[in-house]
């Protein structure tokens, strides 16, 4: 079976990188002879994914203004409102490989939470019209992010493997017969531990990650941050250890928490992690910590996955569909505006000191489960041979 994975941004973004390095490796453990292809829109920043047969050039191809492709999509789009012709030319780098591959894994967990994706629509149309089996790898989707064109783009799907709780319930009231609940692959991620930092207390750190995302979309956000970091140095004895996930240009983790870092380093007990390492050298770190708080759906599940007291400054119905297959509720997720507040931060945070051996035990009950749920997706994609 040859598969291949598409709408992945680069492997700058960690937890992108974990969806691939984990997606690769089940597939490959469950479907003897699987061969997996990856297209990137930065296939330089995924070379070191050793379990991909090939990384292809995925980016989007821009028209030329008063070429002859931009011409003919002028016209149809003008004459027709038809831009099905534009868009393949832009993806055409995707489109060109779906003759050689047999299922097409469209593995961009939450690319249909930003608005509408007619370029996504278009090649689907074409994976569907070639023949070949066409699989929403690993989705989370919230009730706010319907519309009529996503729904009809949904059901054309020969799969779609829900990776919470709260997407699979949403999918199927909507009438989607094509979908089952699996877990997110990257909780079965393996990792590598590097030599730990200066400054780190070994059973006593707790990580931080925080990103441009949450900030742009809270700014009082950044404040109550603060006020977390200046609660956990008066009232414990840990060490923070501030950990970027997602390097991206205008989305950068890191340069959110180096200021973080310069305002408390003179502490002793604040530090921050570096911005190269990839996504099994993060996990290995975030397994070793105390206590995790995080922004980064795949910051918090390298957490999770091992056991580790997590509070999430959830954004979207991931976080809070994640926690709920996790711990049967919401437990520990902090919506957007619910991060304005430092107190509230603050508050779950001693809860969570609070609860540690209890949501210990959890994890380790519950862990295991979703892993099975992870590798149960290459069992329903197997069937569709």
């Amino acid at each position: 079976m040859k598969i291949m994975m598409y709408g992945h941004g680069g492997s700058m973004n960690r937890g992108c990188e974990a969806i691939v390095r984990s997606t690769a490796s089940i597939i490959k453990e469950g479907i003897g002879g699987a061969q997996v292809y990856l297209l990137s829109d930065n296939p330089h920043t995924d070379q070191t994914i050793a379990k991909l047969d090939h990384v292809y050039d995925g980016s989007p191809l821009p028209l030329r203004k008063y070429s002859y492709d931009w011409l003919v999509s002028s016209v149809k789009n003008k004459l027709f409102q038809d831009e099905s012709y534009a868009l393949g030319k832009i993806h055409n780098n995707i489109i060109r490989h779906i003759d050689n591959m047999d299922v097409c894994l469209s593995i961009g967990g939450d690319n249909y939470c930003y608005g509408e994706q007619p370029g996504w629509y278009e090649v689907n149309r074409r994976v569907k019209s070639q023949g070949k089996k066409l699989v929403l790898w690993g989705c989370s989707i919230g009730e706010e992010d319907m519309s009529p064109a996503k729904l009809q783009d949904l059901a054309g799907y020969d799969l779609i493997l829900a990776r919470e709780t709260l997407t699979f319930e949403m999918l199927q009231a909507k009438g989607l017969t094509n979908v089952r609940l699996v877990a997110d692959p990257a909780f079965t991620m393996e990792k590598e531990e590097l030599a730990l930092p200066s400054g780190w207390q070994e059973g006593n750190t707790v990580g931080l990650n925080f990103s441009p995302l949450v900030w742009k979309r809270n700014e009082a956000s950044k404040a109550a941050v603060h006020e977390l970091i200046l609660h956990i140095l008066r009232s414990t004895d840990m060490a923070i250890a501030l950990t970027p996930h997602v390097m991206q240009e205008g989305n950068n983790d890191y340069e959110v928490l180096q200021s973080y870092y310069e305002e408390y380093k003179h502490t002793g007990r604040v530090l921050l992690l570096p911005d190269h390492l990839n996504a099994i050298q993060y996990k290995g770190y975030i397994a070793r910590m105390r206590f995790f708080v995080g922004a980064r759906t795949h910051a918090t599940i390298a957490a999770y996955s091992n056991a580790v007291p997590t509070l999430v400054l959830g954004y979207s119905v991931k976080s809070k569909g994640i926690a709920k297959d996790l711990f049967g509720e919401e437990k520990l997720v902090l919506g957007i505006q619910d991060i304005s507040s430092g107190d509230k931060l603050k508050g779950a945070f001693d809860e969570m000191v609070r609860d540690e051996e209890a949501l210990r035990e959890a994890l380790r009950g519950s862990v295991p489960r979703l892993q099975q749920m992870s590798h149960r997706a290459v069992q329903y994609l197997a069937e569709l041979a």
